[in-house]
């Protein structure tokens, strides 16, 4: 009875120590993932949630309500039609959105050139557009980096696991010193990209909503310069629609909004 009894506690030290183990080696939490991870788990985990704070803010900021409300382009588009360049501009001065102050730099200059007028919304439209990239570069460079971050992580997870292995009396043959090491430098990589991929989807569909605006409010404004114009005056200097600007001069001096992020 004794020896049956040894015999079987022998039996199952090794397979309670295997899922011991296992145990050890699973991940059951998210803390679990970022405590295997290392240290390096930490500037990866700040990533993610700047990520998570531009990508609302900017949805929160950026929608088409906000940015180019249709009442106030309803209202200035008869404004202007009718001639009231006066309702046009007061229109301007009750809204707080970004074509209202587009706008209203072309009417302060109502009498003057096609080119002074243009001009005017040029320089307004470059400072509306820089407000609505803000912050949109953060994503740029988190998705550059995050990778980064993560193969730091995994070098360092392998230099520990060599080093154990190297300086354990008996790592020959125990293939878990090493492994254990590479499995948990490797969950680095991985939160990495999982930061990474997010940011740049996140960069780019933020800029195409922004490119979509630009082009929306260049398609006002160009109508606004040549109605201001002609109202004045003065003959038009044929603004032309382009595609990463509003109301873009004819001549090349400088273009309305710049589409740097």
């Amino acid at each position: 009875m004794l020896l049956t009894l040894l015999a079987t506690t022998g039996q199952a030290t090794p397979a309670a120590a295997a899922a011991e183990a296992a145990n050890s080696a699973g991940i059951n939490s998210i803390w679990d993932f970022i405590e295997k991870g290392g240290l390096v788990m930490i500037p990866i985990g700040l990533c993610s949630i700047l990520v998570i704070a531009v990508v609302v803010e900017r949805l929160v900021t950026l929608r088409r309500a906000s940015i180019i409300p249709r009442p106030f382009v309803e209202g200035l588009t008869g404004a202007l039609e009718n001639g009231d360049i006066d309702g046009a501009a007061s229109l301007c001065e009750k809204d707080k959105s970004p074509i209202a102050r587009i706008a209203a730099a072309g009417l302060k200059r109502v009498g003057r050139s096609g080119e002074q007028i243009e001009k005017g919304v040029a320089e307004a439209g470059l400072w509306e557009v820089r407000r609505l990239r803000k912050n949109v570069r953060i994503l740029q460079v988190i998705g550059a980096i995050a990778p980064l971050l993560g193969l730091l992580g995994t070098i360092f997870g392998m230099i520990q696991a060599f080093q154990t292995v190297a300086t354990s009396a008996d790592a020959l043959g125990r293939t878990e010193l090493l492994a254990k090491g590479i499995y948990e430098a490797m969950i680095t990589t991985a939160a990495g990209l999982c930061v990474a991929i997010p940011s740049v989807i996140g960069f780019h569909w933020i800029n195409g909503r922004i490119d979509g605006l630009v082009a929306e409010m260049d398609r006002i404004c160009v109508d606004l310069v040549e109605r201001v114009a002609q109202r004045g005056g003065a003959a038009p200097a044929r603004p032309t629609s382009h595609a990463n600007g509003v109301a873009t001069p004819a001549s090349p001096a400088k273009p309305a909004v710049a589409a740097s992020a």
